[in-house]
């Protein structure tokens, strides 16, 4: 919420203490008012304008609701929200097919300390790593590529159209039939799955690129590594970005399902554990822990690397 503050306006003859919301609109001009106003969002609400105290009563009732209106959509008491409606169901199936919040935390706490789940996110997140950074490295440099080579790029469309329709099950399972049921095969399903993704987007910033700035390089003789650092890179940083963004959601669903076909450790490993024991509190626990992983690197990595992408931006 903004800071509340006072001001005095001249009104019919007499000062008024007007009490409003920094939110953004003009302050009211001197006579506009008179009385005690309260500006919630694009709504004033004047109390002392009138003398009826029923009226009064009213008017405040309507600030108090507007306010609880504008908390409501916080996004942390919507996520206590769907805590309450969550265990109001639990409490109303009364099945261990649909654990209550409690009963889930409980796990998900026993696990910590047990150092299984520290341990089976750590391999995860040591596979999400690897894949990423390679899907991102050969994804960027075949983008600029394409872009930057229209013959190139009709010769090869056809490839990537081919690649972006084939199932991402599909390609985890011929790459465990071709290599064998190693880490290396694992992570070849991964960025075979990404890379497509990547090489789309990255090509259509090439595309994008202002072709005045490039040929302002070709006059100024700067070498290849210098135009691509000081040209190319910092018009094609936001689609790296959106591509990163939208790679870090598709890898993680993919690295569960590598991991649950075909290794013996990381979280998809244990769900499908958890799955053959009808265990859903563990499922959820687990699944409730890698999704906060997840979201920790959206909001302390990307989004703050998003933010200075479009920090030109007004």
């Amino acid at each position: 919420m903004s800071i509340l503050r006072n001001r005095k306006i001249r009104g019919s003859g007499s000062k008024f203490r007007v009490v409003y919301r920094a939110c953004g609109l003009a302050a009211p001009r001197q006579g506009h008012l008179t009385g005690e106003l309260f500006i919630i969002g694009n709504t004033f609400y004047n109390i002392t304008s009138t003398r009826c105290r029923v009226h009064r009563v009213i008017i405040l009732l309507q600030v108090v609701l507007a306010l609880k209106m504008r908390i409501a959509f916080h996004p942390l008491l919507s996520i206590a929200a769907l805590a309450v409606l969550w265990h109001i169901a639990a409490m109303a199936a009364a099945s261990p097919l649909l654990p209550s919040p409690t009963a889930v935390a409980a796990v998900l706490t026993r696990e910590i300390q047990s150092g299984q789940l520290p341990y089976h996110l750590g391999i995860t997140l040591a596979r999400l790593a690897g894949s990423f950074a390679l899907a991102m490295s050969l994804g960027t440099w075949l983008g600029i590529l394409l872009g930057r080579h229209p013959k190139l790029d009709r010769f090869f469309d056809s490839w990537l159209v081919l690649f972006l329709n084939i199932p991402a099950l599909v390609t985890i399972i011929l790459c465990y039939v071709w290599f064998g049921l190693v880490e290396s095969a694992a992570i070849a399903a991964v960025v075979i799955n990404k890379l497509p993704n990547v090489i789309v987007t990255i090509r259509e910033g090439t595309r994008a690129l202002d072709r005045d700035l490039l040929e302002m390089a070709e006059v100024y003789r700067f070498g290849r590594l210098k135009t691509l650092r000081h040209v190319v890179w910092p018009q094609l940083y936001p689609f790296v970005l959106a591509a990163s963004r939208t790679g870090l959601a598709l890898i993680w669903k993919i690295i569960l399902v590598v991991e649950l076909l075909g290794r013996s450790n990381g979280m998809g490993y244990q769900l499908h554990l958890f799955f053959q024991m009808f265990n859903v509190s563990a499922i959820l626990a687990y699944t409730l822990a890698f999704v906060v992983v997840v979201q920790l690197i959206e909001l302390g990595i990307l989004k703050p690397l998003d933010r200075h992408a479009r920090r030109w931006r007004r």
